[in-house]
């Protein structure tokens, strides 16, 4: 039997080093050599930027999906415990969130709460609060323990990136892909040939039909995270006249604001 988690890690970083991302990238690499699940893309998540929030480096948190088969996830809960304890960064606030996906599972209250820590100060009560009434794990696991927080508490949360991932239209994938030069033209089912890339979608939700073509609108290309989907955004085509190709991918500076 399959059982599915949904994992969030934030604040393992300060200033200057790799941030959190690096870590979990890490993290899932040990999880899955010893086979202890199997990990899904990690995806980012932006929070509250805020003078009372003492985040410290961009107040993001990490999510990514984790299987299990046969196996329980209390041994799983401790490795990772462990494992940030011994590798966040000294003077870092980890915070560690796991929620089973289930039908038991508060998705509203948890969606509701991570789209407030996009906007506003909270405080490490209410996160707490919240992961006692939904039943889900919540661990501090270094520094003050702001890092379960969320961002609305006042630093990055571990909770509101469960919560912003189960909306299914929040944050961008971890990585960069090189598909080809800027400008290039790639058809999208070739796109959708890789593994990290379900859709070519528009800002408006638009899917693209897999047998158009769309330019390559920079070297780096970032996926994001629409309708449960990891996908690529495209933008009309400013060469389109020149081309005949209506859509490009969206830009590396573009993608920041997802």
């Amino acid at each position: 039997m399959i059982m599915r988690y949904l994992i969030c890690i934030d604040d393992t970083d300060m200033p200057g080093t790799k941030g959190t991302g690096w870590l979990v990238q890490e993290l899932c690499e040990k999880l899955e050599k010893r086979s202890m699940g199997s990990c899904s893309s990690i995806s980012r998540h932006q929070l509250f930027v805020h003078e009372d929030i003492p985040y410290t480096s961009h107040n993001s948190s990490m999510c990514f999906e984790i299987n299990l088969e046969n196996q329980a996830m209390e041994p799983i809960i401790a490795y990772m415990a462990n494992f940030l304890e011994t590798r966040s960064q000294r003077g870092s606030d980890p915070g560690l969130c796991v929620a089973k996906l289930d039908k038991a599972l508060a998705q509203k209250e948890l969606i509701a709460f991570g789209k407030m820590a996009k906007q506003a100060v909270t405080s490490k009560a209410a996160a707490y609060d919240l992961a006692r009434k939904t039943g889900i794990h919540l661990s501090e696991h270094g520094g003050t323990g702001d890092g379960v927080v969320g961002a609305i508490a006042g630093v990055v949360g571990a909770i509101a990136g469960v919560g912003l991932r189960l909306s299914g239209n929040d944050g961008r994938y971890r990585g960069w892909y090189h598909l080809g030069q800027p400008g290039s033209i790639v058809r999208v089912d070739t796109l959708c040939g890789f593994s990290f890339i379900d859709q070519l979608v528009t800002r408006s939700g638009t899917v693209l039909s897999t047998d158009m073509s769309v330019s390559i609108g920079s070297e780096k290309i970032k996926t994001v995270r629409m309708e449960g989907r990891q996908v690529l955004v495209v933008l009309k085509n400013e060469e389109m006249e020149k081309t005949g190709i209506e859509y490009r991918t969206i830009t590396k500076q573009e993608a920041k604001q997802y």
